[in-house]
């Protein structure tokens, strides 16, 4: 007989308590591989492929597309141990696996596979299905019968709104949004032609304070209730920076970015600065300084700024932070950061430069307990060597935690890092 497991939607990391199901990759009746992905979650931090840790035969689901799910609840059931079609392969009952979120490395080819017609299936009853839903004229994008009675119960046209799901795909969430707005509005908006003008009062948008957002509103508050945060900068000539730069990229090879090294002056001054790479324990009531420098870094996607995290910066080169840099970025962009490339930070980079302003007071990234901050690099009136010539000139601001340390340390630190700038040859003197 099959042992039937059940698989819920397991803890994604750093305090997420929810997570709202995008796209299901695999139907009843599949037959599942150990950590094959089962499921893509969208989080406040990131799009994620759960794999399950089972093998076996898919006898429920549980949520539809759109829908949001505490951790937890139900994602599927799986029959180990059943009969499957001949050329299923035959599975191990679980991987033991316990990190969320991630699978072993033959997850991505795990090969879905559905149940032929006549072979063996375990005798389980699946979920029930759903009473369809009231019929709706006209083609419409959604999926979750959920959505739908969420629509009827509040008399929503769902013919009127645009999904903001895939390819249009209308969301729980399109349905929430329009029931803040007057229906008669909605319906008139939905009936009117599109050549006649619709006369409406101006009503204020409302957005939701969540997902990515609400996480990012929420750790920005925490850090300003808790951490008594202070600012300096310093403007310095990035000229010599920049020729280094193009003297490297010139030799051949793979590119090294102006980001890259910048961290690599930054893992020099924090070695130098110790201070500045640590967190307040306020439980222990101590400061914890670390011993590695885990660098986040500042990158804007669609969905908002998120910032992954360079895992022992101080150990690496330009060269390798240039190419990691690269691929976190990519990835962040494609939505498909986990929670570990997100978690774990010491220190954190800003480049606001490339928003095209000169400064900024960031709010630290709690819990660390210092940011550096970087303004645009461009042609300025500076006195050099006597005399007065264009340089390249950028401002450095550093924002630090005023209890790890007082003004003459972080003074110090920013001074270190305007000399590297200014002079690159400084840094070697570090390595």
């Amino acid at each position: 007989m099959p042992q039937v497991m059940e698989f819920k939607l397991p803890d994604l990391g750093e305090g997420l308590t929810e997570a709202e199901i995008v796209r299901w990759l695999v139907a009843v009746g599949d037959v599942v591989a150990i950590d094959q992905p089962v499921v893509e979650v969208e989080t406040a931090k990131a799009m994620v492929e759960v794999p399950c840790p089972y093998g076996g035969v898919v006898t429920a689901r549980f949520g539809e597309e759109g829908t949001e799910l505490p951790v937890g609840a139900p994602l599927i059931t799986v029959a180990v141990g059943a009969g499957t079609a001949p050329e299923a392969e035959p599975e191990d009952s679980g991987s033991g696996n316990v990190l969320v979120g991630y699978g072993t490395d033959h997850s991505r080819t795990a090969r879905r596979r559905r149940v032929r017609p006549g072979s063996a299936v375990p005798a389980v009853a699946a979920a029930p299905a759903p009473a369809p839903a009231a019929a709706v004229t006209g083609p419409v994008a959604v999926i979750s019968p959920l959505v739908r009675k969420l629509a009827r119960d509040h008399g929503i046209d769902l013919r009127g709104l645009r999904g903001s799901g895939p390819e249009g795909l209308i969301l729980r969430a399109d349905v929430e949004a329009a029931l803040r707005v007057p229906q008669a509005q909605v319906q008139a908006q939905a009936s009117a032609p599109v050549a006649t003008p619709v006369a409406v009062a101006a009503v204020g948008e409302r957005v939701p304070l969540k997902g990515l957002r609400g996480a990012v509103a929420e750790k920005l508050s925490r850090s300003r209730r808790e951490i008594p945060d202070a600012t300096c900068w310093v403007d310095a000539d990035a000229t010599e920076l920049m020729a280094a730069r193009a003297a490297m990229n010139a030799v051949g090879g793979p590119k090294i970015s102006v980001l890259a090294l910048l961290a690599r002056i930054c893992t020099a001054a924090l070695a130098k600065y110790p201070e500045l790479n640590s967190t307040v324990d306020l439980a222990a009531n101590e400061i914890v300084r670390l011993p590695s420098v885990h660098l986040g870094f500042a990158a804007q996607t669609e969905r908002g700024l998120v910032v992954p995290v360079v895992r022992d910066a101080q150990a690496r080169g330009a060269e390798s932070l240039s190419a990691e840099f690269a691929r976190l970025t990519e990835v962040a962009r494609a939505g498909k950061l986990a929670p570990a490339d997100l978690t774990g930070g010491t220190f954190t980079l800003n480049n606001y430069g490339v928003f095209g302003v000169d400064g900024s007071t960031p709010i630290i990234n709690h819990p660390e307990a210092a940011m550096l901050g970087v303004g645009r690099i461009m042609a300025k009136p500076w006195v050099h060597q006597g005399e007065l010539a264009v340089r390249q000139v950028v401002q450095l601001s550093l924002t630090f935690d005023h209890r790890v340390c007082d003004g003459g340390t972080a003074g110090g630190f920013l001074r270190y890092v305007a000399d590297c700038v200014e002079s690159p040859a400084v840094l070697l003197r570090s390595l």
